[in-house]
């Protein structure tokens, strides 16, 4: 899917053909689309391509033509049915000398809130500042899923308080999991946005510096964050694991402490039971009260020793 805006009056409009000036946002382009592309704008095909491969990693590259490729990591949500996971795709954002191509395998709310007007000040003559703008919403947007992670993982921790399940250590698993994958993403834009700042790669404005250094800032404070909480959910899980095995062990002792008192007056019956003579105390008065007697005396034993607690 192809669709293209332009600054128009100062508001984000979608426009039906490509003009100068314009953005082109690709969408899991079939092939028809990028041969279009292609031969429209003489972009590189593998530029158009970089990012529809899941396993795409961070980079910038510059071809002499002044085509510059800029793949970074997006922060998105899969909804599970059981739980909401966070996990990170590429999208390629290629510079032309008169267009902006942003290239995404599946769709995002981020790019979303750019084609629909909802950030503001955006100008897609000004490319540098619209390439750093989208920058600056992707930091943000993994801060935003940090905290939303952070929230989850006390709301689960008080699940686990009282439960002696394993689904809430693999609701954690999940979390640390989404963790993981922030953690390297992150770390591969700020990469990416520290090769930009030597402006080889993308002409820097003077007026542009100080929005790519907030995107650094932002994405150090990001990397920080998922360290922090990457840490906290490892301990915490490694407490809870601990826990859990300590509720059942307490649960066991309970039912152990209970099967012996039930074997007295069973022992006692079947001793008592036998078909054999001269056995004392053989009423059955004499065997209740030893039977009775047996257990309260096992019932206080294991009272004192404290394993029904």
């Amino acid at each position: 899917m192809i669709k293209i805006y332009k600054t128009i009056d100062g508001k984000m409009k979608e426009i039906e053909s490509i003009e100068k000036n314009s953005w082109i946002n690709m969408v899991n382009p079939n092939e028809e689309e990028l041969q279009f592309i292609t031969q429209e704008l003489g972009v590189e095909p593998d530029f158009l391509r970089a990012a529809l491969d899941e396993e795409e990693i961070s980079r910038v590259e510059l071809e002499d033509n002044n085509q510059a490729l800029i793949t970074i990591d997006v922060p998105i949500v899969e909804k599970d049915t059981k739980m909401v996971l966070y996990t990170t795709i590429p999208v390629g954002i290629i510079q032309t000398e008169d267009n902006i191509i942003t290239v995404c395998l599946h769709g995002n709310t981020l790019i979303d809130d750019f084609a629909k007007g909802r950030v503001k000040n955006v100008f897609t003559n000004l490319k540098t500042r619209f390439i750093f703008q989208i920058l600056y919403r992707v930091a943000s947007r993994f801060l935003i899923y940090l905290r939303h992670i952070n929230r989850m993982s006390n709301d689960i921790e008080k699940e686990l308080h009282i439960s002696m399940k394993n689904k809430e250590l693999f609701q954690l698993l999940d979390l640390e999991k989404s963790l993981v994958f922030f953690s390297t993403s992150l770390k591969a834009n700020q990469s990416v946005l520290e090769k930009l700042q030597r402006g080889r790669v993308i002409m820097l404005y003077e007026e542009d510096k100080d929005l790519l250094e907030d995107v650094l800032i932002e994405v150090q404070q990001a990397i920080e964050m998922c360290n922090i909480y990457s840490n906290i959910l490892s301990g915490t899980m490694d407490a809870f694991a601990s826990i859990i095995s300590n509720n059942l062990n307490i649960v066991m002792k309970i039912l152990t402490s209970l099967t012996i008192l039930m074997a007295i007056p069973t022992m006692i019956a079947s001793f008592f039971g036998m078909n054999v003579s001269g056995i004392p105390l053989q009423n059955f008065g004499a065997v209740v009260l030893i039977a009775l007697g047996g257990t309260g005396v096992a019932a206080f034993v294991l009272f004192r020793k404290k394993m029904f607690s």
